[in-house]
């Protein structure tokens, strides 16, 4: 009897942001994060809402766009992330800081996920049942790596050389199809193997 193939949902992201090259990173980051998800771009509020039939599941905003139509944002205040360079928080709206490294803007995503009490304003995110892809020397090597760890501390809390290592870390690399560490640290939260609050 054959295996009906999984379908995952597919969802709808929407970036507003008129700093093309910031908005393209963020796209990649989504994109890379929430596979099941179509993350369209808009350099103005206008693009946006002549594209908006309501399929957005979130808009990710810049600061600047978003205090120009703080209205619009409001009424959609469940769904609105918006993009601030620094720690600006701003009431009753989640704020996602762009001015930090890829790593650290996958660990914040990944918390507005898990964020408890905001169930309604959760993020789809994937979920993998397949057979794991690595082995449990590889599983135990990315959940270092996802924790921060480096090659030499790797090698000495598992007691292996450090090209032994760096052999593992390529193999993980392949084998998962990651771009960067932050690929390595998704897959470890998706997958159960780290919490978001030990990256």
């Amino acid at each position: 009897m054959a295996k009906k193939p999984i379908v995952m949902p597919h969802f709808a992201f929407a970036i507003v942001d008129s700093n093309i090259l910031a908005a393209m990173g963020l796209q990649q980051i989504l994109s890379d994060l929430l596979p099941m998800g179509e993350v369209q771009t808009f350099i103005s509020f206008d693009e946006l809402q002549a594209a908006d039939q309501g399929q957005f599941a979130h808009y990710f905003v810049a600061s600047r766009i978003y205090f120009e139509h703080t209205a619009f944002f409001r009424e959609h205040a469940r769904r609105s992330i918006v993009l601030v360079n620094g720690d600006l928080q701003i009431a009753g709206v989640p704020t996602l800081n762009v001015c930090q490294s890829e790593q650290a803007l996958v660990k914040a995503i990944l918390a507005m996920h898990h964020r408890p009490g905001h169930s309604g304003n959760r993020m789809p995110m994937p979920s993998h049942s397949a057979e794991p892809l690595l082995s449990a020397r590889e599983v135990e090597v990315a959940v270092l790596l996802a924790k921060g760890h480096i090659n030499k501390e790797i090698a000495d809390r598992l007691n292996i050389s450090i090209t032994t290592v760096i052999t593992h870390r390529k193999n993980i690399m392949e084998k998962l199809h990651a771009h960067s560490l932050a690929d390595i640290i998704i897959y470890a939260v998706m997958n159960g193997m780290v919490d978001v609050g030990e990256i």
